[in-house]
């Protein structure tokens, strides 16, 4: 079995970690954000720009959310990862990546209900674990950069759950394929899996409903078959319990995180392989950017949620969600993670691990330019540090 090495008071940002079979050379991680640049879904130049801008040597990425089948798109031009023509495209994102040292998983991504008739093959309906709609308090952006209602979807019939499954396996394949050194399993923020896990969304009688057991098969039944594929250290599973996004509620967050957790270490043991990591958002993480709590207490109550699934759970555990250059330090300090995944402060600071290390001033990101098509504006056009003016003496030092 994998050994990963535990936090200690003295760790920092910047120390190294063995995360399976993978030397990292700091904590921070490049979180998983949907940026809407791969234009008729394959990754082209831009995304190659993009991820090489933000990988160190010794570093750690994960990909924008990449579709694992022609259903499962919720945005305009995301990847996917199920076409010859997508794993050629992605490939020249891990070269470069891999050529400046980096190390890349691929997040596979199903949004479920999530969607809309115009994303979907001959205007069908989104599939989930429910017909239930998603709430007006969300709304799905359209190809023409507008706003619209989420529809009613279509609750998989049991016999078609495997068939996703299926689906999950074959893009493991296909990013191994490309390249990657990994693949990420999304399993949060009110997306496919999480559709079935939250008892505020599903409402099934089958063998896929009711119980926390039943709720939690469909994400088991996936990382069973991933990991057969392509090999459990090349794993990784992202969940968020107790986030609401997308009206992913459940009535129990904390039973709900603990029991995913004891099917994952209980597949650890009886495999004798460690996945990659379990990788947890905090509440913290909204649709709109707030820092805020979210619906299951304070922010001490929700940290101290948030240590109990980490030790709970037997290896490399990341956190991510609204971090700070201050909450990573002090997650590191107390041993909250191993490691800590930026979202937003990476899109408009590409060589954030310099700046974090540094203590350096941040760039401030523009929200209106997160979800646009263009190749460059918004995307790689945020300057490093070097770029900003900062001396080349003084970063030759560091």
């Amino acid at each position: 079995m994998a050994e990963t090495t535990s936090s200690t008071n003295n760790t920092t940002l910047f120390s190294p970690y063995k995360m399976g079979n993978f030397n990292l050379s700091h904590r921070v991680v490049l979180a998983p954000m949907t940026r809407c640049r791969a234009l008729n879904s394959v990754a082209n130049e831009a995304l190659v720009e993009y991820y090489r801008q933000r990988t160190t040597a010794g570093g750690f990425l994960i990909t924008e959310g990449t579709m694992i089948s022609p259903t499962s798109a919720g945005f305009p031009h995301v990847p996917g990862i199920f076409t010859k023509e997508q794993i050629e495209g992605w490939k020249k994102v891990v070269d470069a990546v891999h050529k400046q040292g980096g190390i890349i998983f691929c997040q596979l991504w199903h949004v479920g209900r999530a969607s809309h008739q115009v994303y979907q093959p001959g205007g069908g309906a989104p599939i989930s674990s429910t017909k239930k709609s998603i709430s007006n308090k969300w709304k799905i952006l359209m190809p023409n950069a507008t706003y619209s209602p989420y529809p009613e979807p279509r609750p998989l019939a049991t016999h078609e759950v495997l068939n996703v499954v299926e689906d999950y396996r074959l893009a493991a394949i296909n990013a191994i394929e490309a390249g990657f050194d990994g693949i990420e399993i999304h399993g949060a923020h009110g997306y496919l899996l999480d559709q079935f896990m939250k008892d505020g969304i599903n409402d099934r009688t089958d063998e896929y409903g009711g119980s926390l057991a039943n709720r939690c098969k469909f994400l088991i039944q996936v990382v069973q078959a991933v990991a057969a594929a392509i090999g459990a250290d090349r794993v990784g599973v992202r969940i968020s319990p107790a986030i609401d996004h997308l009206d992913a509620t459940d009535s129990d967050p904390r039973s709900l995180g603990l029991a995913v957790i004891e099917r994952l270490n209980k597949l650890q043991f009886e495999s004798g392989s460690r996945l990659s990591y379990l990788h947890v958002t905090q509440p913290r993480y909204t649709a709109y950017g707030q820092t805020e709590s979210g619906p299951h207490g304070s922010e001490e109550e929700v940290a101290e949620l948030m240590r109990t699934w980490r030790r709970a759970y037997v290896g490399t555990f990341i956190c991510s969600g609204g971090y700070t250059r201050e909450l990573g330090v002090e997650a590191m300090a107390r041993g909250d993670a191993d490691l800590v995944a930026y979202g937003r402060l990476f899109i408009s600071n590409p060589d954030l691990v310099l700046r974090l290390k540094l203590n350096a001033p941040l760039t401030r990101y523009v929200r209106a330019t997160f979800y646009t098509h263009d190749p460059v504006v918004g995307y790689t056009d945020y300057p490093s540090l070097e770029e900003g003016n900062m001396s080349r003496e003084r970063l030759s030092r560091l």
